[in-house]
């Protein structure tokens, strides 16, 4: 059968029409994701998280716009990013954590108290952390934080108004 009435019958919901699409297209894409990821696991991993996006989209697909496997492409490629994405958070994160860590264990060899409000801080996200440390450690006014941090002077005061409202519940 071909694959624009393969990928017709899809689209009104049958099942068989879209397994046998997406068993054409699976080993394409695997290749493809084995290509730019340089490691199996993780190319088969993204190739079924592929497939499941395409199951989860298939009505969305305009055959108009683009062949169905770069319609798979671009899902492929996407969940590639965002994992790459993901994996630098978490890796961010974690190196956080650890000189966190590292920080309060000098603190205390060196018979420092680590103060709560430091714990405090490490709850908030970076957004929040950055502008109030700039406002109230270092005395900028917020149109000086919205220049170093290339927001908006608004953005800048919602930000340390709202980290401020949230180490206040974490402190009380």
């Amino acid at each position: 059968m071909e694959e624009h009435v393969l990928i017709r019958q899809a689209m009104l919901g049958d099942h068989a029409a879209l397994s046998q699409l997406l068993q054409q297209h699976y080993d394409f894409v695997y290749k493809y994701l084995l290509k730019i990821t340089l490691n199996p696991v993780m190319a088969e991993d993204i190739t079924q998280e592929t497939m499941m996006k395409c199951i989860e989209k298939i009505k969305l697909y305009q055959e108009k716009s683009s062949k169905f496997s770069s319609w798979l492409m671009t899902i492929a490629t996407r969940l590639y990013i965002d994992q790459g994405r993901r994996r630098k958070r978490e890796k961010l994160w974690q190196e956080q954590q650890q000189n966190l860590r590292h920080m309060q264990w000098q603190a205390g060899n060196q018979h420092e108290d680590w103060p709560d409000v430091l714990n405090a801080l490490t709850e908030l996200t970076e957004d929040s952390r950055i502008p109030l440390i700039l406002k109230h450690y270092y005395g900028y006014t917020y149109e000086e934080i919205g220049q170093i941090l290339s927001i908006a002077e608004g953005t800048a005061k919602s930000r340390v108004h709202h980290a401020l409202k949230h180490l206040r519940k974490e402190l009380a």
